[in-house]
């Protein structure tokens, strides 16, 4: 039986303990979950009548309110079970597995990464000032006029900073995509 504090535990007795764990064992078909069940009963009805103020009514009926309280956990866990009810994977055959996102795929990850580096070394081989403008405008979201004046040169030039990074990572892009790396071909 649950250990309860003085004032409450006459009202939470062990004929009710022993009479609710009868009744959750024969859904439930399992005593140990019965057991755990009954308990959180317990403390959900101690806490409930020790939340109470003295302006509210008593609880009446305790019996009641173990059985209401009970039977919400019941259905609370039909619930959650019904959600995770699914078939264990290792009764699968390997070709029956769920599948991740296309995005999530190994190869897809890979290749990725491989992009990115590709772009990024792109970026990298750029003169510092036109990496420069060209970072802050396509990275930190800076307009060409805010990166002239920063960079103390002229928005032709700004721009002129921009063809120039556009096309390094057009042509690694192209270069990317025509290589012969395993899941990448055809992008």
């Amino acid at each position: 039986m649950p250990v309860m504090e003085d004032g409450v535990a006459n009202s939470l007795s062990t004929q009710n303990y022993q009479e609710l764990l009868n009744f959750c064992t024969r859904h439930t078909r399992n005593r140990d979950d019965a057991a755990d069940l009954v308990q959180e009963t317990y403390a959900r009805a101690l806490a409930l009548m020790q939340a109470q103020s003295p302006s509210t009514d008593a609880v009446q009926d305790v019996r009641a309110l173990l059985y209401r309280t009970l039977r919400n956990l019941l259905i609370d866990q039909h619930r959650r079970r019904q959600l995770r009810q699914h078939e264990s994977l290792e009764h699968l055959s390997e070709a029956e597995w769920p599948l991740l996102p296309a995005h999530l795929q190994p190869e897809a990850v890979l290749a990725f990464s491989q992009y990115a580096r590709a772009i990024v070394a792109a970026i990298e081989s750029l003169p510092p000032r036109c990496r420069e403008a060209f970072v802050l405008s396509r990275f930190d979201g800076w307009p060409h006029q805010r990166i002239a004046e920063h960079m103390g040169i002229s928005r032709n030039m700004v721009a002129q900073h921009m063809v120039r990074g556009i096309l390094v990572c057009k042509a690694a892009h192209q270069r990317f995509h025509q290589s012969p790396l395993p899941g990448v071909a055809g992008h």
